[in-house]
């Protein structure tokens, strides 16, 4: 038994489903970083040219920074290599301790960098 004209199959609306794609596209869009990552350039340790010079070795600690054995800071680090460099390109090289965070690495390479020194070598 059936009242009045048999009503057509509804067809489900695509409106919310798109609506729901677009605002995922655009927070997917806004959250992306657009930018370039920055880079550290090392040299090889043995590679390269002869040593020259006295030597430049930065031992990098957790609380401490030393030029050839003698403690130093990170603000005094580029005057007190001066008189061991005939030319910036000289290599230094650096070596860090086992419990050195990276971060502290990488905050005395951009110092030495900054101050026009990038020929920077890592060694164990």
């Amino acid at each position: 038994m059936q009242f009045g004209q048999p009503r057509p199959r509804r067809r489900p609306s695509l409106t919310p489903m798109i609506d729901v794609v677009f605002l995922l596209l655009v927070f997917f869009m806004l959250a992306a970083r657009f930018g370039h990552d920055t880079q550290i350039l090392l040299r090889p340790a043995g590679m390269g040219a002869e040593w020259s010079g006295p030597p430049r070795l930065v031992q990098i600690g957790t609380d401490s920074l030393m030029l050839n054995g003698i403690a130093t800071t990170l603000d005094t680090l580029p005057a007190a290599l001066d008189p061991l460099m005939a030319t910036p390109d000289d290599p230094i090289v650096l070596r860090a301790g086992t419990d050195v965070p990276l971060q502290r690495v990488v905050t005395v390479m951009d110092a030495l960098t900054a101050a026009g020194k990038p020929a920077l070598m890592l060694v164990e």
